[in-house]
C-alpha cells in the first residue's frame, strides 16, 4: 500500500485550516491515508527567518483577501479570529497525547481546533480552550489538562518540530507525498497530479 500523505501544519494557519478540509477527499481518490502531523510555525520562523505572514507589509494585506476569496472559492466557513495569530502550543500537544491512544481521535481533535479556530472565528490558545474542545468530543477535560503539563507530552511536540526541520518543512500546510515536498494549500491540485501521474 502507498505510504501516507504527511500533512503538516500549525493550528494558527488559515491556510492550514483551508488544507484540513480538503486534504482527505484529495487522498481518497488515490487510495492514500494522511498521516496528520501539527507543528509550531514560530519555532521555524527562528531558523527561516519569517515571521506571521498577516504581520508583514504588503503581503499582510494580499493575504486577507485572499483568505477571503479562497474561502469563497471552496466554500469553507471562515471568520479570522480577533486574536491572531494565535499560540497553539497547547492544541498541539493535546493532538499528540491523543495521537498515542487513539491516531483517529486525534484527527477529529485536530478538525474540531480548526473549525472553533476559523469557521467559529474563535482563537484556541490555551489549555482550558484546548480541552474544553477534546471534553466536547468526550475525552476527560482533567485527564487532557493534566496531559498538557507531563513532561513527556512536551517532549513530543519538541521532537515534532525537530522531525519537521529535518524534513526541509518551512510553512503550513506542508505536503509530502513519497518523499516529494509542496508547500501551501495553492499546490494541492499538484500533490493530486503528482499521485495520480506518479511524478514528473
Amino acid at each position: 500500500m502507498a505510504a501516507p500523505i504527511e500533512f503538516w501544519f500549525d493550528f494558527s494557519s488559515p491556510y492550514g485550516y483551508f488544507g484540513s478540509r480538503r486534504i482527505e477527499g484529495i487522498a481518497d481518490k488515490h487510495g492514500r491515508a494522511v498521516r496528520w502531523r501539527p507543528f509550531l510555525l514560530g519555532v521555524l520562523f527562528q531558523t527561516t527567518g519569517q515571521s506571521p505572514l498577516l504581520n508583514q507589509p504588503l503581503r499582510g494585506p494580499y493575504a486577507r483577501r485572499d483568505i477571503e476569496r479562497t474561502s469563497r472559492l471552496y466554500g469553507v466557513p471562515f471568520r479570522l479570529p480577533d486574536q491572531f495569530p494565535f499560540s497553539s502550543v497547547a492544541p498541539a500537544r493535546l493532538f499528540y497525547w491523543l495521537d498515542q491512544r487513539d491516531p483517529a481521535a486525534a484527527v477529529a481533535y485536530a478538525k474540531a481546533v480548526y473549525a472553533r479556530a476559523f469557521g467559529e472565528g474563535r482563537a484556541v490558545i490555551g489549555a482550558e480552550e484546548s480541552a474544553e474542545i477534546a471534553a466536547a468530543l468526550g475525552h476527560d477535560r482533567g485527564e487532557c489538562l493534566a496531559a498538557l503539563q507531563k513532561p513527556e507530552v512536551k517532549q513530543r511536540l519538541k521532537e515534532i518540530n525537530d522531525e519537521a526541520l529535518s524534513k526541509g518543512v518551512f510553512g503550513s500546510p506542508f505536503f509530502i507525498v513519497d518523499g516529494e515536498p509542496f508547500w501551501g494549500h495553492d499546490h494541492l491540485d499538484q500533490v493530486e497530479r503528482w499521485m495520480a501521474t506518479g511524478g514528473w
